[in-house]
């Protein structure tokens, strides 16, 4: 882990530390952002300056407390958003693609929609000159993002500055391939198979197949965001080059409801971070 990410951490999570950190925050919408408030406004309330860059048309973002919200523009409105990408988000999430032709059909499908709202996100803000001049002027010590889209990770890396990542689960498993973490494909199911670790024969072939095409998954996936990056960047690179930079991975899993399995050093299980603290058991007399 970076130097400068240890330094960073210990900025944010240390309660009563005299030397506050500028942290900047480019969420993702829904679920992710969700999970992601609560410690931003934590993290704000000890008296970080957090800077939230979000879009002007979201499904579920927007100003949050003991911060400073900033906007930029994008070429689809709300409605667009509830309309094309929710219903098929909804059943996505449900659907079992490890029997259903269809279902890897719908699936595909469905990281289409995505890739096309993620990219034109991502260039909204990116080719934002007035807002990216500020937000470089402010010399940020750390940005924390979620990588399910690759706006965040291409900001970081353009403003070489410390990226931590708060990841709930991509769906090509980016997270795990970024970061090289080991996957023995006979112990640990695919996460979108619905499989468990007791795997037949042909399951764990099945698995092992899926294991494989998961990079040509990231690459197709990551296509657009790709040469997105390498443009803006003004280099030749990759999205997960550029994750593979990561201080930090805080995966919003539960060791409890996962399948064993080798993680790196720089890789926090956090699952359950954001739910409110328990009220004390009333006492009772008998």
């Amino acid at each position: 882990m970076k130097m400068a990410g240890m330094q960073m951490l210990l900025y944010l999570f240390c309660l009563g530390s005299v030397q506050a950190g500028k942290l900047l925050v480019i969420p993702v919408d829904g679920s992710h952002w969700t999970g992601m408030k609560p410690l931003v406004e934590e993290l704000g309330r000890r008296g970080n300056q957090v800077v939230v860059v979000i879009p002007e048309e979201s499904l579920s973002m927007g100003p949050s407390e003991h911060t400073t919200t900033l906007t930029y523009p994008v070429p689809y409105t709300k409605a667009q958003l509830q309309e094309l990408v929710l219903p098929y988000m909804d059943d996505f999430l449900s659907i079992d693609t490890s029997i259903d032709v269809g279902g890897l059909l719908f699936s595909f499908i469905t990281v289409e929609i995505l890739k096309t709202f993620t990219v034109r996100n991502a260039e909204s803000l990116l080719y934002n000159k007035e807002l990216m001049k500020t937000l470089k002027d402010w010399d940020f010590d750390a940005i924390l993002t979620d990588p399910f889209e690759p706006l965040g990770a291409i900001v970081g890396e353009f403003f070489n500055i410390s990226s931590i990542y708060m990841q709930v689960n991509h769906p090509c498993g980016a997270h795990f391939l970024a970061s090289q973490c080991p996957s023995p494909v006979s112990y640990i199911p695919h996460r979108y198979s619905q499989y468990s670790n007791r795997m037949s024969f042909f399951r764990r072939t099945v698995n092992m197949v899926r294991a494989l095409l998961q990079p040509l998954a990231c690459r197709r996936l990551f296509s657009h965001a790709d040469e997105i990056a390498s443009r803006f960047l003004q280099r030749e690179t990759s999205m997960l080059e550029i994750m593979s930079h990561a201080a930090i991975w805080f995966l919003r899993f539960d060791f409890a409801f996962e399948f064993p399995r080798p993680v790196m050093p720089n890789m926090v299980m956090i699952g359950g971070f954001s739910v409110p603290k328990p009220k004390p058991l009333p006492q009772v007399s008998f």
